[in-house]
């Protein structure tokens, strides 16, 4: 491999030469999948014995990868920084199973003083501020090495913090630094200021730290200033600075560093995910938001393709992970790419904003996540105010089979029913599909994941079905470009498999007049507590339905005319069987076989006859 190429492209190349998928070097390597996509990406880099072990596997292609390999360095803006606390004994990147542990021991500190489903209104604040806590310290160790001390590097910054392009993320005023909060370094509070005194509490300390940061980092405000950690009611503390002290010493555990490089990419919204799942759905309530599958997230991504400098949408957000893999797939495919997306969501539940809202500015991504209900008050609107605004690229998921109130879609004032097909029903599946064209420019491409129903009811039926009249419209429009049928239980509140529906406004001339049908149904392996589709499985769908020929048992292309002649089913079960095949015997050889057997029970029969009379006999 030549020096001149940088290191994510040769890693991608050595890769390729052993034919392995990302989770398969990552299993070869003893470290998470997640950490080889960075290293691609160039976001992290190896360390020694990772390098190690890298040019042992490039010696069986016979490549040189070290020391030739020119890897970044933590001083090195494309690589962030990989220096690691010592002994902390652990691969680079906190796993799902750890976080897990990580958020159930801290929600085990407050159990008993709060009811369950309030357990996140706490623990993510504090989650957030660690993160953002890790961060700084990564970046003041990436400027200590660029400008020779960390003594140097803190003044820098502090002189810097009201520069209009600051040059770290966010400044992190001194009472709200973790080491602080946790009592391991010691801040004095200025005895004079009255106007912040010394707290009392451990609670009033946190409470103090989140208003700091977000008068400090003003696209905090609103995110993480949210909670009182030292409310009262009827005279008694909310939560103790007990069961506080407990949540912050967990954060603090070595193993769960939560800087540049240590986490996934939407870390916080699986962490959110957990906390709805585990305690809201524990106490029998419906938590009624949840998270993409990052797998799934991935795969809509490489179904898109987003294109250097697009204007993306997510209309229903949640934690914004969605954007993020649209921005993390744009640096796989275009590793010197400089121009960024510019990404734009919007989110109803408050919780899940603020959540998004951090998700965006902690990985420094360009754009804007907005409040409210996509579908009764849309905030994303061209400059007449008439239309919504358009996209070159939307994802979403929103709410499966979401109940809606008719009027809501008869008193539409952007456009998005009447002209698309006609008013939907109650059911909210195609309003979603709807509404997902009206975000799309004259060239945009959506994918959207939906129950699976929304393709088939109606279909077969004499009776006038409003969704099948959608489905017909958007077919003879030529705006489906592919449905891809997902395998069961990949989603946490849901077994059911759901679909991903993708709608193409300019379609390419070869794909003019055809669907891509891929079911993917088979594709997943099981997990625990759900299935998930691994990476070589994600590439595998991507793949067929870019290509767009038909692939037996996985992929089907139909024309317009074939949907229609199938009362417009869009199913790719209809037209993909992928189960096992039916052996058909000939009913003569049946028969005969049937005979044999016959003799042979006659045979055995006799014999059991025989030795119970020899039996009777001694008796």
């Amino acid at each position: 491999m030549p020096e001149s190429v940088e290191f994510p492209q040769q890693l991608i190349a050595l890769r390729r030469r052993l034919d392995l998928s990302q989770e398969e070097l990552a299993s070869k390597l003893n470290v998470s999948f997640a950490t080889v996509n960075r290293w691609e990406n160039g976001k992290a880099s190896p360390q020694s014995a990772q390098r190690a072990a890298l040019a042992e596997l490039a010696a069986e292609t016979g490549a040189e990868l070290e020391p030739k390999i020119p890897l970044p360095t933590p001083s090195d803006p494309a690589g962030a920084p990989t220096r690691r606390r010592r002994g902390t004994g652990r691969s680079a990147v906190l796993s799902t199973k750890s976080m897990e542990q990580m958020l159930w021991d801290a929600a085990c500190s407050i159990r008993g003083e709060k009811d369950a489903p309030k357990f996140k209104d706490y623990l993510l604040p504090l989650l957030f501020l660690k993160r953002l806590s890790d961060v700084f310290k990564d970046e003041l160790t990436r400027l200590a090495q660029q400008f020779g001390s960390a003594e140097t590097a803190l003044q820098i910054v502090e002189a810097d913090r009201e520069s209009d392009k600051p040059i770290v993320r966010f400044y992190i005023p001194p009472e709200s630094r973790w080491p602080i909060i946790r009592g391991t370094q010691p801040w004095p509070y200025p005895d004079t200021d009255e106007a912040h005194p010394r707290p009392k509490t451990l609670g009033e300390h946190l409470t103090t730290a989140v208003r700091a940061l977000a008068r400090s980092n003003s696209a905090l405000s609103g995110v993480i200033d949210i909670v009182d950690f030292n409310e009262t009611r009827n005279g008694e503390r909310e939560i103790s600075d007990q069961a506080l002290r407990g949540v912050i010493e967990t954060f603090s555990d070595p193993r769960y560093r939560l800087g540049l490089a240590d986490v996934e990419p939407d870390f916080l919204g699986r962490a959110y995910e957990y906390l709805l799942r585990k305690f809201a759905e524990g106490q029998g309530q419906s938590a009624g938001e949840f998270f993409t599958p990052q797998e799934v997230g991935w795969l809509m991504a490489y179904l898109v393709r987003p294109h250097p400098g697009e204007d993306a949408l997510d209309y229903a957000c949640g934690s914004a992970g969605l954007l993020v893999k649209l921005q993390l797939a744009l640096k796989q495919s275009d590793p010197l790419n400089k121009i960024p997306l510019r990404l734009h969501g919007q989110e109803l539940t408050g919780s899940s904003y603020a959540i998004a809202r951090m998700n965006m500015v902690i990985h420094d991504m360009e754009g804007e996540i907005l409040r409210g209900d996509s579908m009764r008050n849309p905030k994303f609107r061209a400059p007449d105010g008439a239309r919504l605004r358009a996209f070159d690229v939307v994802v979403a998921n929103p709410m499966w089979n979401q109940p809606f109130e008719e009027r809501i879609f008869e008193h539409d004032t952007f456009d998005r029913f009447e002209s698309a097909g006609g008013l939907p029903p109650a059911n909210g599946d195609w309003a979603w599909l709807q509404h997902t064209f009206a975000c799309l420019k004259a060239t945009g491409r959506a994918a959207v994941v939906i129950d699976t129903g929304a393709v088939t009811r109606g279909s077969g039926s004499k009776n006038e079905n409003r969704e099948k009249t959608i489905r017909r419209w958007f077919v003879e429009q030529d705006l489906v470009e592919g449905v891809v049928l997902l395998p069961d239980n990949l989603f946490y509140n849901t077994t059911a498999p759901g679909l991903i529906v993708l709608l193409n406004r300019h379609k390419p001339a070869a794909r003019a007049g055809r669907i891509v049908l891929v079911n993917a149904s088979r594709e997943a392996r099981k997990g625990q507590p759900k299935n998930y589709l691994p990476e070589a499985a994600i590439r595998k769908i991507a793949d067929a339905f870019h290509a767009g020929h038909d692939v037996d048992k996985f992929v089907k292309v139909i024309t317009r005319e074939q949907a229609a002649a199938e009362d417009y089913n869009l199913s790719p079960s209809r037209y993909v069987a992928n189960g096992d095949e039916e052996v058909l015997r000939p009913i003569p050889e049946i028969l005969a076989e049937l005979a044999k057997l016959d003799a042979e029970a006659m045979t055995v029969n006799r014999e059991v006859a025989a030795i119970m009379a020899k039996l009777e006999d001694v008796g």
